[in-house]
Formats: structure tokens, C-alpha cells, sequence
């Protein structure tokens, strides 16, 4: 892969660039389309692990990009300079510098753009949702698992959010027409972390590339215009890489602060818990889990009210600054590898930041994720997804179809509070489709309508459908 087409500034729809007036790069853009754009917003209501909190301090899905994408900045920076430093592209220079830090800055926007409400759990109870009633649903006598093909199984059944934000951005945002956002496709190629299809899901196979499927066979298109235009081909965006490093340094930290902030984790528990993961009693874990009790004590020795709250808050920016090394490190040390399409691990695989790095996913997973408090929301949020998605699926399948189906009156009312836009979208996309191409995007009209509501909204839409004051 070469940058010069790597950066592409090209756009699904060509636009007249404006005047001489207009400063901007074309990935400038992206970011002032992004900042003012209400999907964006919507993150802000949109759990990150704590669904519906009321703290002030506790992190939601806008608040994480916004950390994604000051991390993606950071990385970019130290990538080009160590790339032009080491003389290991003579081509790249510093405009291409100022290009991959400028999509970055907006891929780490956008990553988390497409996830559904109540946090990754959204994207699960979709998925169980349709593997558990597509073949009791039925179109013309016949069970949707008959009627759509293989693959538009799969993209319900493996619900994705990183494929739901391409679809988002190049789709559903409606800014001007049909065409979403009109990103650059050097961005939209950033963001698609999984180049695959559903239908080409392996994860046994351990290349990072096929975990999780990457486009929605309704996006096939647009997928394969931005790899075509990328040169990336079946291959991973080199800034992909960087861009899955600095989503796992903010969620992996951020996610351990606020479970001590939560009180799901003591600061002791903590330490006990590193020394119990690291193992090692040298090296650069070793020297992490000892900032971690210096502060602590510095806190003591100050007066904190709080030293724990302290400790963890000032040693957690240590770890990321030892974080973003690691990905620096891991990004130069498979340069070629990366460039070639053929590095398939992450780039903390095989580095001094690796252990930490897992011991952190670890601890977060047990003290937070699956906390009691945690569970007991996730099962409400399933009751909320099991209502909508059988309500709106279940209006969905007769509607505009030809010869037409019968509706009944609460199908047809239901049919009307899904979002305009999505509506629109819906008719000029299903425009001269088959039967069952057109019954698959009705299914894809639920799932994007469902999956850009806000926690508050999920949950009031729920009520007030039952009734419920």
C-alpha cells in the first residue's frame, strides 16, 4: 500500500470545492462535518459502561471519542515523525503528516458513532434478537431465514457497530442527500476496522481483519469503492492500526477510573489485582503498579480526602503516556508488515505495554462489566430491545410491499414514528429492488433506527409504547 493513495481526499459524492476564501484540507472538513453533526451529539447519551448514570464524572460514548480522538492525534504524530525520522517511507513528508493526523483526529470521532444504545450490549441483544427469530418470522407464508439470502442473515445476526457507522456516515446522516456525511475516503476507510463480509467471519482464524464482519451487504457498494480508491483491497487501513490502539488505551484506562470512581474496585483490590495479572516482579509492569502506590502515598502525604480517587486519576495518565509508546513502538516495529496488509495482531502484540494492557482489560471486565449493578441494567436494556425490535420488525415486513400486504392499524402507526431520514433513505435505496432485497432494508430500517436512539430515548419510547407513566 502506498500513502499517496492511502490519503485519499476523493468523496463518495464530488462536490464544487468552494473559493479561495476556504482554507481548509479536505480531512479539515471532515472534522467541522463531524463536530456539527447531531449523530455526534447523540453520543452524548449514549453509554459507554454505566448505562443511564447520573454523574457528572462518569464517561459516555461522547466523552470516549472525544478521548479516542485526542489519543488517534497523539499516535499520528509520533508515527509520522518516527517514520520520516527513520527515513522509512523517503515519499512521506509533513503535509502526509498533517493528513494522517487529521484523520485520525476524526476517525477517533466516529469510531463509536454506529453503536446502539446501553453500551456494547446493545450490539449482543441485537444480534440474539434475530438468531433466535428469524426463522419464527414469516413473509408471504414463508420464514425469513428461507426468504433472504445468507449473507443478509448474517448482517442481522452479527449486528455490528463499526459496520453501522459506516453505514451512518456514508448513509443515514442526512446532510445534503442520500450520500450521509460525504466523508473523505481516506476516513472511511480508516474507520472500517474488519474488511470482511459477514459471511467471512472467522474468528478461529486469528487475523484481527476477520473478527467481526465490516460493511452490511447493503453498504457493498460504498465498501468497495473506498477500498478500490484506498488501495487497500481485502486489506486493513494502516491507520486502522493506530485507531483500534488508541480506542483500546482510552477504554482499557478510563474504564478501570470510573469502576473505582463506581466503587465496583477499592484501590487495594486494584494493586492486588495488577500484581496478580503482571506477575512479573520487574520490568515495566512492575514500575507502572509502583507509580500507582507513589501516588497513592503522595496523596496521603498531601491530605487528599479522597487519595485513592487521586492515586488512580493521576497514575492512569502515566499508563497512557506508556501506552502510547507501546502503539508507537508496535506501529514502526511492523512498519512493512502493516504496509504490506499482512500484520494481523494488534499493536501492542508482542511489546513491553502488552501485559498491562491485558491486565487492565481483565480487571475492568470482572469489577465492571459484569458487576452486579451492570447486569442488572443489561437485563432491563434487553426488555427494552426484545419490545422494539419485535414491535417495529413485526410492522415493518408487510409494509410497502407489491401486491401489498395487509397492515393493521398499530403497524401502520408504528411504521410512522420511525425517523423521517431513515425513512427517506429507505425509499431511495429500496427504489427498483427485489422482493426480498427490499423486505432485507426494511430489517435494516429497524436496526438503524433502533440503533441511533439514546439511552433516555430507548427507554422512554418503551414506556410510553406500555403505557408506563
Amino acid at each position: 500500500m502506498d500513502w499517496n493513495t492511502l490519503l485519499c481526499e476523493d468523496r463518495i459524492r464530488s462536490y464544487k470545492k468552494a473559493g479561495g476564501g476556504d482554507l481548509r484540507t479536505e480531512f479539515e472538513k471532515d472534522y467541522h462535518r463531524i463536530i456539527g453533526s447531531a449523530s455526534f451529539r447523540r453520543l452524548q447519551d449514549k453509554t459507554q459502561v454505566f448505562p443511564l448514570d447520573q454523574s457528572d464524572f462518569i464517561r459516555t460514548r461522547l466523552t470516549h471519542s472525544l478521548e479516542v480522538s485526542s489519543f488517534c492525534r497523539s499516535l499520528g504524530q509520533n508515527v509520522s515523525e518516527k517514520i520520516m525520522q527513520m527515513g522509512l517511507d523517503p515519499a512521506f513528508d509533513e503535509k502526509k503528516k498533517a493528513a494522517v493526523c487529521d484523520i485520525l483526529q476524526c476517525a477517533g470521532l466516529i469510531h463509536d458513532i454506529g453503536n446502539p444504545p446501553f453500551g456494547h450490549f446493545g450490539e449482543t441483544a441485537i444480534q440474539d434478537w434475530f438468531k433466535k427469530h428469524l426463522k419464527d418470522l414469516t413473509f408471504r407464508g414463508q420464514s425469513l431465514d428461507q426468504v433472504l439470502t445468507e449473507q443478509m442473515q448474517q448482517d442481522l445476526c452479527h449486528f455490528e457497530g463499526n459496520a453501522q457507522a459506516l453505514r451512518l456516515v456514508t448513509k443515514l446522516h442526512y446532510l445534503v442527500d442520500e450520500h450521509g456525511m460525504n466523508l473523505t475516503k481516506a476516513l472511511l476507510g480508516t474507520i472500517i476496522k474488519y474488511p470482511v463480509a459477514s459471511t467471512e467471519i472467522n474468528k478461529k482464524s486469528g487475523r484481527i481483519r476477520e473478527k467481526k464482519m465490516g460493511y452490511f451487504y447493503a453498504d457493498r457498494e460504498v465498501f468497495q469503492e473506498v477500498q478500490r480508491a484506498t488501495g487497500t483491497c481485502g486489506r486493513r487501513h494502516p491507520l486502522t492500526y493506530l485507531l483500534e490502539a488508541a480506542d483500546d488505551i482510552a477504554y482499557r484506562t478510563a474504564d478501570l477510573e470510573d469502576a473505582v470512581k463506581k466503587g465496583c474496585i477499592s484501590y487495594r483490590k486494584l494493586v492486588e489485582e495488577l500484581r496478580n495479572c503482571c506477575g512479573d516482579a520487574s520490568g515495566p509492569c512492575a514500575r507502572m503498579i509502583g507509580w500507582l502506590e507513589e501516588k497513592y502515598e503522595k496523596a496521603i502525604r498531601i491530605g487528599y480526602d479522597k487519595p485513592e480517587t487521586y492515586a488512580v486519576q493521576n497514575w492512569v495518565v502515566s499508563v497512557q503516556g506508556q501506552m502510547l509508546t507501546g502503539a508507537t513502538d508496535g506501529f514502526v516495529d511492523h512498519y512493512q508488515e502493516i504496509m504490506d496488509g499482512v500484520w494481523e495482531h494488534d499493536l501492542f502484540y508482542g511489546t513491553p505495554a502488552e501485559p498491562m494492557m491485558k491486565a487492565l482489560g481483565d480487571i475492568a471486565y470482572r469489577y465492571a462489566f459484569i458487576s452486579r449493578p451492570i447486569i442488572k441494567l443489561e437485563i432491563g436494556a434487553d426488555a427494552i430491545f426484545q419490545f422494539l425490535l419485535g414491535r417495529f420488525v413485526d410492522a415493518v415486513i408487510p409494509y410497502d410491499t407489491e401486491p401489498g400486504l395487509t397492515m393493521t392499524a398499530v403497524q401502520e402507526k408504528l411504521v410512522s414514528l420511525i425517523s423521517d431520514n431513515h425513512m427517506r433513505i429507505y425509499r431511495i435505496y429500496a427504489k427498483g429492488k427485489d422482493e426480498t432485497e427490499k423486505l432485507y432494508l426494511r430489517l435494516l430500517l429497524v436496526t438503524d433506527f433502533i440503533s441511533g436512539m439514546t439511552d433516555s430515548y430507548a427507554k422512554r419510547l418503551y414506556q410510553e409504547l406500555n403505557g408506563i407513566a
